[in-house]
């Protein structure tokens, strides 16, 4: 936890002015995330694009364009919200997976940078938009993560054209007179760093292939310490980053001109700048099993009834200095599934404690629902200055029935 997170506001006090779950995001560390990957590669030609599928709250997103960052998309919704926080058309790089043919029209309406991934969508992005510039996902055989859904390289996963593709691709290119302006991969997320540059070669290898290419975009999946209670560390970018500067001087030179190294990082900017508050409502013993029951479902925060996902947890409220009781921290979905933390060793929980749910800010509320028709929570932003604002109000039951028509 950052000391400073909540600069002088107290949980409490943002829970009773807000209501409870609560998303809240601190500005400083989101800036400062964005300046640590603006300066991740000392190679001169280098951009980064922050994948807004972590966190597209168009606040947010307007610090991330301030901090001279792109936008990573994969939808049209996506696209319109970069578009909406002032990113420029060009800086908006569209990234699909299994497209519509709208999709794809969207994109020329709006200018947008499209990659494809698969020969298929390559032919119908051809048919449709015959004559455009073009970019494409490859599968370099990499693939790495903490989950395995989240593997998104290798034989195991839907992602990516396969480097034995290339003669049909371009076959295709040719065919519709589709110019292949740059090539993305992305291996996971959360795995050992060193395989970045092991990925960052197998897709130097798969450039080489083509002439004229403007960009080469190495994705992100950049590791974020989960168990800072347990004196987990950052992991030391400066080596990578150094390392993919260098594989691309060579390449450049090789190449014989200046290609554009992107990288596409969401978790990494985002995470460690939100925490999600919420209100213990029930506490029981079930055999050997004590439960600390709260308004955190899986439809406000996902990730561990998704992928098993640990995040550190604060408790406002307790007496901190009481012995520790192991504890499962439940939601109010009426799920067995639905936990955000199982035996974890806490201060005695009771009702109107208050936790905090550290490192939210990516896949968090971008990953919300309204399963249950439970309301999503209210997203709040902690200035530079301290001062709080409210960056998204919560749901209401209008919202839930919205759209929805009664039928006889």
């Amino acid at each position: 936890m950052y000391p400073s997170f909540y600069q002088g506001n107290t949980p409490a006090a943002l829970v009773e002015a807000y209501g409870s779950p609560l998303y809240v995001y601190s500005e400083n560390i989101l800036r400062e995330k964005c300046r640590v990957m603006k300066n991740f590669c000392p190679y001169p030609h280098f951009n980064v694009n922050y994948a807004i599928k972590a966190n597209s709250n168009l606040s947010l997103l307007n610090i991330v364009r301030e901090e001279g960052l792109r936008a990573d998309v994969s939808s049209p919704g996506e696209a319109m919200a970069a578009l909406a926080a002032g990113f420029a058309p060009s800086d908006v790089f569209m990234i699909v997976n299994n497209a519509a043919p709208g999709d794809f029209t969207f994109a020329a309406e709006k200018n947008l940078p499209v990659s494809v991934d698969s020969l298929s969508q390559l032919a119908t992005y051809g048919r449709l938009n015959p004559g455009r510039d073009i970019c494409i996902r490859f599968n370099t055989g990499i693939g790495a993560g903490h989950h395995k859904k989240v593997v998104t390289g290798g034989d195991d996963t839907k992602f990516g054209i396969l480097p034995g593709d290339i003669p049909e691709v371009k076959g295709l290119l040719k065919e519709y007179s589709l110019s292949l302006t740059g090539i993305n991969h992305h291996i996971g997320s959360q795995y050992a760093q060193e395989l970045y540059l092991v990925g960052a070669k197998a897709l130097i290898k798969i450039a080489k292939q083509f002439e004229d290419l403007n960009f080469l975009d190495f994705g992100g999946g950049f590791y974020i310490p989960y168990h800072k209670n347990d004196g987990e560390q950052p992991y030391d970018l400066q080596p990578v980053g150094e390392g993919l500067a260098k594989l691309m001087h060579n390449f450049s030179a090789e190449y014989g001109k200046d290609v554009t190294c992107m990288i596409e990082p969401g978790r990494y900017i985002a995470a460690e700048c939100g925490v999600l508050l919420g209100t213990v409502h029930a506490v029981k013993q079930i055999g050997l099993n004590r439960y600390a029951g709260c308004d955190i479902g899986f439809s406000v925060f996902a990730r561990p009834t998704l992928y098993d996902a640990h995040h550190d947890i604060e408790v406002f409220g307790a007496d901190v200095n009481a012995p520790h009781q192991l504890v499962n921290i439940v939601g109010n979905q009426c799920e067995t599934g639905d936990y955000i933390a199982k035996n974890r060793p806490l201060p005695p929980l009771t009702e109107g404690n208050i936790i905090a749910v550290q490192d939210t800010g990516a896949y968090g509320y971008s990953m919300s629902s309204q399963y249950n028709m439970r309301l999503r929570p209210a997203e709040i932003l902690i200035s530079a200055d301290g001062s709080v604002k409210q960056i998204r109000r919560r749901e209401t039951y209008k919202d839930v029935l919205a759209g929805m028509q009664k039928m006889y």
